[in-house]
């Protein structure tokens, strides 16, 4: 889905200048819940970061906020405070370094805890910080002071209203009419405040709102500081997805007009949907530890941490033939392809020539390929799978010619009796019989045979620009896709 014209907006505004009074431009952590001293970049003034629970996203979040001295009155954040030692934890031989930009000059600098105390808070740069943690999902009632508050005998002692841009901007994100909203007290409990939203003639107060209306509420209720570096854990929490995207959007204009940096997590596709590739960072655990991967796609940020398929291209066959046929070629050549993609047989020829069409004239939602069989003529759009014939016909008959290497190994029947099957299928007429006809004979299914051939065929038989014809369609597509 194409980024909204927010997003486009600072994009190309941030392309132009690259400016941005401060920048928080990369940050290195080592001997904090498994970071080991990688450099993790950011490259965008909004940067989502995604992975699994316990990959690594808080800790970055929590130490971002804590490498900067906060200019905001009594918001001081310390690594200490992130990284406590307990009776179950101690934190040794530990660093945080960054990178910083200020106007025209860099700085790095770091906290450090070599031993018992951590170092180098004194040296920090000054920047305002705004760290909104998962604290904020809490229900009222579950809040350390807020149980006081049901005391039908208090009266509002103070409020902070919503400017006519802030309930604006909360009306389009949660996509109702709000006449009023404000942050209020009540008695004498002043940092306690409760959001108040008001539709029509009604107001009612965080303790009769959803959990989504709490959250939006409040995290609209700050008024940020220009150049501010803002953290936000988990934004899409308690947000329904067209919710999430306007938040985002949202951001994105602030971010633009006050050049402010956003660094947030996510687990959703919906957020990162919303932001340029060069704004997504991954998370990945690998064998040499944690490493971070920046320009995703939002589909395989998505794939790597579900068991579902969130494929960044869609593949489109004839039949399951060739869809056996188009999956193994990408096999052979990167499997990591493979969890990228999504192969769909679409049926009849015309049904495919449809989809060319289709394609040709850009109708598609994401990148799109789209192959007919050898035998079938070329159409705008369409690709055309190589052989000059049917997926069966040209398989069969070239490895007939090799004299079926490797086949009755993978099957695990012995090789006469293989050969003699497979040529004994070829003299049937109709040649979408033969993998059938075959696979019954070698008490087999026609998938695990057709998967045994196509592998053999691809290794021993096909040429070069066979195998290009297959894959160069596919990685063109989803090397569009990654720009």
């Amino acid at each position: 889905m194409p980024v909204s014209r927010a997003m486009r907006v600072l994009a190309s505004e941030w392309e132009q200048n690259r400016f941005w009074p401060k920048r928080l431009n990369w940050i290195e952590i080592c001997g904090l819940r498994g970071w080991d001293g990688h450099r993790i970049d950011f490259s965008f003034p909004i940067t989502a970061i995604v992975g699994e629970n316990g990959s690594g996203k808080s800790t970055i979040l929590q130490a971002a906020a804590a490498c900067y001295k906060n200019t905001l009155p009594g918001k001081q954040l310390f690594a200490s405070d992130f990284f406590p030692d307990t009776p179950w934890d101690s934190v040794t031989n530990a660093y945080i370094k960054v990178g910083l930009k200020e106007g025209e000059r860099f700085f790095e600098t770091s906290v450090t805890k070599p031993s018992e105390r951590w170092r180098g808070n004194q040296q920090r740069r000054e920047r305002p910080v705004y760290y909104i943690d998962l604290r904020r999902i809490q229900p009222l009632l579950a809040r350390s002071g807020y149980q006081k508050l049901t005391n039908r005998h208090l009266h509002e002692s103070a409020s902070r209203e919503f400017s006519s841009d802030m309930l604006s901007r909360l009306s389009l994100i949660l996509g109702k009419s709000y006449t009023g909203a404000r942050m209020a007290t009540a008695g004498e409990s002043i940092y306690q405040e409760v959001p108040v939203a008001q539709r029509g003639e009604h107001a009612y107060s965080g303790f009769h709102q959803g959990a989504g209306e709490v959250t939006a509420t409040e995290m609209l209720a700050y008024d940020f500081e220009n150049y501010s570096l803002i953290i936000i854990d988990e934004i899409e929490s308690s947000l329904h997805p067209r919710a999430q995207r306007r938040l985002i959007r949202d951001l994105a204009t602030i971010a633009r007009k006050k050049e402010i940096q956003f660094i947030i997590s996510t687990h959703s596709p919906y957020v990162l949907d919303e932001i340029v590739p060069e704004g997504r960072l991954l998370i990945l655990d690998t064998s040499r530890g944690k490493t971070t991967v920046s320009g995703v796609s939002s589909e395989f940020a998505m794939t790597s941490i579900d068991d579902e398929p969130h494929p960044e291209c869609d593949v489109y066959v004839e039949d399951c033939v060739a869809k056996i046929l188009v999956l193994e070629a990408v096999i052979h050549v990167d499997k990591s392809f493979a969890k990228r993609i999504l192969i769909t047989p679409f049926g009849k020829a015309s049904v495919g020539s449809s989809l060319g069409m289709m394609l040709s004239e850009d109708r598609f939602y994401r990148p799109t390929v789209v192959f007919l069989d050898g035998d079938q003529r070329a159409t705008p759009g369409v690709h055309v799978l190589p052989g000059e014939d049917a997926p069966e016909q040209v398989i069969f008959r070239a490895l007939k010619e090799c004299n079926w290497p490797d086949i009755s190994i993978r099957l695990g029947r012995s090789f006469a009796e293989t050969a003699d099957i497979l040529e004994s299928a070829m003299l049937l007429q109709d040649h979408h019989m033969w993998l059938v006809n075959a696979s019954d004979q070698l008490f087999t299914s026609s998938k695990a045979l057709w998967h045994a051939m196509c592998t053999s065929w691809l290794k021993n038989c096909a040429t070069e620009s066979e195998i290009a014809a297959i894959v160069e369609p596919i990685q063109s597509a989803l090397s569009r896709r990654s720009r």
